[in-house]
């Protein structure tokens, strides 16, 4: 479970997806590129390029709207590919049962509530 922390400065509530979410995914993209590196390394080469051509439309202020859209279409379509690789327990967005979604909002709202009570206005006010 995603464990809310203060962050040092204590103005904000962190939630540490990183360590959670990204790492073991991470690890699963790590374990699949040795198991079958030239598919995997096909596939990061070719999302790389549909990611660098979604950039350029995006940054392109006369590119067309639909380019714009079919070059996301793209990247999606690699990325989706990718995920394809990994195990699904990697790609699922993380399930809260009642109980600890309760908890965690909780967690989460203690927190936020010491930064508002010690803090004059809040830290972005």
């Amino acid at each position: 479970m995603i464990r809310p922390t203060l962050t040092a400065a204590g103005d904000a509530v962190r939630l540490p997806v990183r360590d959670a979410l990204l790492a073991p995914l991470l690890d699963e993209l790590a374990t699949a590129y040795v198991a079958d590196p030239t598919t995997i390394s096909t596939l990061l080469r070719v999302h790389a390029e549909s990611v660098r051509r979604l950039d350029h439309a995006v940054a392109d202020d006369s590119m067309p709207d639909y380019e714009r859209a079919m070059r996301a279409a793209g990247a999606d379509a690699t990325r989706e590919l990718l995920l394809d690789e990994l195990p699904a327990e990697c790609v699922l967005d993380p399930r809260l049962t009642p109980d600890v979604a309760i908890t965690l909002a909780g967690r989460i709202t203690r927190l936020a509530g010491h930064i508002r009570h010690t803090t004059p206005k809040g830290p972005h006010s």
